[in-house]
């Protein structure tokens, strides 16, 4: 009996020095006593750049009702709504643990106390009470109140997520990420984080792939939720290529699944594991989307998609602010071209 006991003891020593000798896994977030039933971010979400300002309330409101069951808005104060998707999200009448609220930090806010006005400010737009992720939406800092967009060379990254580190443990929010970062500023911040990235937001659609860093991704345990996951239906992007909607290989692939091409576009997003964003302030195109949880491709099916990468870039301020972006993916920035979005 003794010896038995003396193998169990040892034993079980053994196992608790292996699970110290483990790498860590990083921290995301120090989860503030929050009052949440959503646990991880939805997969499908309401976008809302671009949407009109009249009609952007509507939208989120109709969106989080009971009958369509969107669970997931993203915001931004750069999209210049966030009073009335505030006021869609209140109209709803949905309980705050019920609903995923995304929204990000501009560039001209990247200082310390900008940022802290600049999350209450959003949080008192929204008419919530905290986010649930909070991403530095460029890896770019603008001198506050800077009408020309002029740089703050002194403002690194990491000086911003060592503030956006404070908004979590201060709890204005439960996650922080970042947004549009090359991998080289995605490698800066993880060597650097106490408070690690929860997601990358980036642009990502059938023209814009990046299979290999959305992966890489995935692997080390950051979400990649895909803005423009239409690609060119965003009337401002002028890609020089025929409108995703209208792209003979999508509408084939849309009569075998008896969906819209907006349908299936949406459902291969999904099936490699990105969080898609649509954007919309129109009833019938929110409620088509939600049919893109249903629609599944075969692996012969999704090597095909693959094949159909044309890795054009459609959102690319970095031209007009004379800085270099998306330095290691696909059609990173030019600083030789003289247009852009």
């Amino acid at each position: 009996m003794l010896t038995a006991l003396l193998i169990t003891a040892i034993f079980g020593t053994a196992i608790y020095l292996f699970q110290l000798s483990l790498p860590a896994e990083p921290h995301h977030s120090r989860h503030g006593g929050f009052l949440t039933s959503i646990n991880d971010i939805p997969p499908l979400g309401l976008g809302t750049w671009l949407s009109d300002r009249d009609k952007v309330a509507h939208a989120v409101e109709y969106a989080v009702g009971d009958k369509r069951g969107y669970r997931h808005i993203d915001a931004a104060a750069a999209y210049k709504n966030e009073d009335k998707v505030g006021k869609g999200i209140k109209a709803s009448g949905i309980n705050r643990k019920d609903i995923w609220v995304t929204s990000k930090l501009w560039n001209s806010d990247h200082q310390r106390d900008a940022a802290h006005r600049a999350i209450k400010k959003t949080i008192d737009d929204l008419s919530v009470e905290y986010l649930d992720l909070y991403l530095m939406h460029w890896p770019v800092a603008f001198l506050p109140d800077s009408k020309d967009n002029e740089l703050d060379t002194e403002t690194t990254i990491i000086d911003t997520w060592r503030t956006m580190e404070e908004l979590v443990r201060a709890n204005y929010t439960r996650y922080i990420g970042i947004s549009n970062f090359s991998p080289a500023d995605v490698e800066t911040i993880l060597a650097a984080c106490e408070i690690c990235p929860y997601a990358h937001e980036l642009e990502l659609h059938p023209y814009l792939q990046q299979q290999e860093f959305v992966d890489w991704h995935l692997e080390h345990g950051i979400k990649v939720i895909a803005y423009s996951p239409l690609g060119n239906t965003n009337p401002t992007y002028d890609s020089k290529l025929p409108p995703l909607l209208d792209d003979p290989f999508w509408n084939a692939m849309a009569a075998i699944k008896q969906a819209t091409v907006a349908q299936i576009v949406l459902a291969w997003g999904l099936q490699r594991g990105t969080v898609v964003i649509p954007k919309s302030v129109h009833e019938k195109h929110i409620e088509d989307n939600l049919r893109a949880l249903e629609i599944t491709f075969s692996e012969e099916e999704m090597r095909r998609i693959g094949d159909q990468d044309r890795r054009r870039r459609m959102n690319d301020p970095g031209r007009s602010w004379g800085v270099a972006l998306f330095n290691g993916l696909d059609d990173p920035t030019d600083l030789g071209r003289g247009d852009e979005l």
